[in-house]
């Protein structure tokens, strides 16, 4: 591949190499590496059914030991709320309420989430400021069809003459209401940090963020930071990081040439959130809550996912405690029983299932000194998202795996009876522990599947591209990590997808 001057120094801008742009390219020419999905993890078989009794205890050890523990939350918070609205855009853009009412225009278009948000339109969060904006902006607001109103209020909704929410980071958006206050999705991830993420009263969030972004979270936190310290009585410290410019791929056209833009220059878009398994990297903590932006609840509506998140944590204190005993042991002069208990801990509580059961001491160490993360799985509703399975590798090791659909071999019939069969996926509630047994931090870029890079068709400035996702930051990111899943009950489960989706009872408050 032949790059010229104006070439070389883009590459060099951007961090990059010729050698890493030219291994993207390759990645191309190969094509997507599908997935080799041997079971669909199930309960007993990859995934933990928790009794009350279990899960009572393993609350009470988090609950025990946290004052003694490094805790940090991290969330992705890079995400524009666009999509959010996505449907009410394309409502502006299309709808005349002097040619057609807007009834049969939502009948027409047969959108459920636009149904529910014009039906129950009163209960947004932003309502009120919305309507006062529209009022202030139309002296004769209160003489309009309601129609006409209702559009009037989509476009105070979205556009920067009145609220601009469409144009917020979706961490930013206001979700929920409580009397006279407006709470964002960024102020109700900090109230259930507040419940198990804080340590000797103080509690550490880590946001990643859009570049540019990261004044108007601050300028949010300097806003409610006395209101969320005196409702907790706790300290709260946050850090903020970007998605790093040279963790962006290379866009190439249909003949896997780069793809380039109406100026001559190489298009490079980031790299999917897999790309933060960098920005995690730099965490250290003895264990990381990770959730995402838009999954939140009120503050009626805590008591599962608190006690869940303390639950999964307390499960793998008690793992991370096992695996640190059992290196250990292998480390000295193991006995059998020792590689015995090894070997059987990887395969029973682990779920790695391509041991042989004569493992040496170092093959089974090799095994074990690796970060680990319990996830919780909720049972399958038919929500969108990954799912848990047990994949073989190249290397033949079976292990468990978050697996996006992007991933699934579609023209395998196997394969998709498997994953039409499986019963839970992912609703991303992750805990991780990413510290050593002597107290030092793995490097999390050493535990990442570069083969779970995925190419996915786009488009930039109207012409089709083929643009390159690092493997996902809990799928391929977390590939070589030790894995275990428990069930969570789905109401610990609560994604804002769409804004009608802040319409759901998990999402109302009782004023």
């Amino acid at each position: 591949m032949k790059f010229n001057e104006s070439d070389l120094l883009q590459i060099q801008d951007k961090g990059l190499t010729t050698e890493e742009v030219e291994r993207q390219i390759a990645i191309f020419e190969r094509g997507n590496i599908k997935v080799d999905i041997q079971e669909a993890a199930t309960i007993g078989n990859g995934i933990s059914e928790i009794s009350d009794e279990q899960r009572t205890k393993y609350i009470k050890d988090f609950e025990h030991k946290k004052d003694e523990l490094d805790l940090l939350k991290f969330v992705p918070a890079s995400g524009a709320a666009t999509r959010m609205f996505k449907a009410l855009h394309n409502f502006v853009s299309d709808f005349d309420p002097d040619k057609e009412e807007l009834r049969d225009y939502l009948d027409k278009k047969g959108d459920s989430s636009l149904q529910l948000f014009f039906n129950s339109i009163e209960n947004l969060p932003f309502y009120k400021d919305a309507i006062e904006k529209a009022k202030a902006d139309h002296d004769h607001f209160d003489d309009l069809s309601n129609d006409a109103q209702k559009k009037i209020i989509a476009e105070n909704v979205l556009y920067s003459k009145g609220l601009g929410l469409s144009d917020l980071p979706k961490g930013l958006v206001p979700f929920h209401k409580y009397d006279d206050i407006v709470v964002t999705a960024f102020e109700e991830h900090l109230y259930e940090a507040a419940k198990y993420a804080d340590s000797k009263g103080l509690v550490k969030s880590h946001f990643t963020v859009g570049q540019g972004d990261k004044e108007k979270f601050e300028a949010e936190f300097n806003k409610i930071k006395q209101r969320v310290e005196e409702k907790t009585n706790l300290k709260f410290e946050i850090s903020y990081s970007y998605q790093d410019p040279k963790t962006d791929t290379i866009a190439v056209d249909d003949e896997n040439a780069p793809f380039r833009t109406e100026e001559g220059k190489m298009f490079f878009r980031p790299g999917g959130h897999g790309a933060l398994i960098d920005n995690l990297n730099q965490q250290d903590a003895d264990l990381i809550f990770v959730k995402n932006i838009d999954n939140v609840v009120t503050w009626d509506n805590l008591g599962d996912v608190v006690d869940y998140k303390k639950m999964l944590a307390g499960k793998l204190l008690e793992l991370r405690d096992k695996t640190f005993g059992l290196i250990s042991k292998l480390q000295g002069n193991p006995s059998d029983e020792d590689l015995k208990a090894a070997s059987d801990f990887l395969m029973n509580q682990l779920f790695v299932k391509s041991l042989t059961g004569s493992e040496s001491a170092s093959e089974l160490i090799e095994k074990l000194d690796r970060p680990l993360r319990i996830g919780g799985m909720v049972k399958n509703e038919g929500e969108p998202g990954g799912g848990p399975f047990l994949v073989k590798d190249e290397e033949d090791e079976i292990s468990l795996q978050i697996i996006e659909g992007a991933q699934i071999d579609e023209d395998n019939p196997e394969q998709v009876k498997i994953v039409n069969d499986s019963t839970h996926f992912n609703p991303v509630d992750i805990v991780c522990s990413v510290k050593k047994p002597d107290g030092n931090t793995y490097d999390l870029e050493k535990f990442v599947d570069p083969n779970m890079s995925f190419v996915a068709n786009k488009t930039k400035d109207g012409k089709p591209l083929k643009a390159l996702e690092r493997p996902g930051l809990w799928n391929g990111a977390m590939a070589k990590w030790n894995t275990v899943f428990v069930e969570v009950p789905v109401t610990t489960f609560n994604p804002v997808k769409t804004v009608a989706d802040l319409l759901k009872e998990s999402h109302q408050t009782a004023e």
